[in-house]
């Protein structure tokens, strides 16, 4: 499975915690340095079944330096894909991908879902 993290989040850090906890394998990425592609996170929407405006980082400075909260309701759902390829700061994260399922931000219940299913 691959874990998309910004090292310095908090809430990063505690979902790599929990994974290695439960030893749970999986592929760190830094969505700083290695930004998703819009590619991927078509794919990635898809299969989280969220709408594209979950994948946002809501609290994050870009976004409210953006003004995204009134510019994303005019935006066309390619819109914003290609506007959260472009920095992953302006992605919500961490993310979970696995075979079957993409989780965007960190809730234990939903972690425990898939501890279950890896093991």
């Amino acid at each position: 499975m691959l874990f998309i993290c910004y090292p310095k989040c908090t809430t990063c850090q505690k979902a790599r915690k929990y994974l290695n906890e439960k030893q749970i394998a999986f592929t760190e990425r830094n969505i700083k340095e290695d930004n998703p592609t819009a590619e991927e996170l078509k794919e990635w929407i898809a299969k989280s079944g969220l709408p594209v405006r979950k994948f946002f980082n809501t609290s994050g400075l870009l976004y409210k330096e953006m003004k995204l909260k009134e510019a994303l309701p005019t935006m066309s759902e390619e819109e914003q894909i290609a506007l959260l390829a472009t920095d992953g700061m302006l992605v919500k994260r961490p993310l979970l991908v696995t075979g079957r399922e993409v989780l965007v931000g960190f809730k234990a219940e939903q972690y425990d879902r898939i501890a279950g299913q890896e093991q």
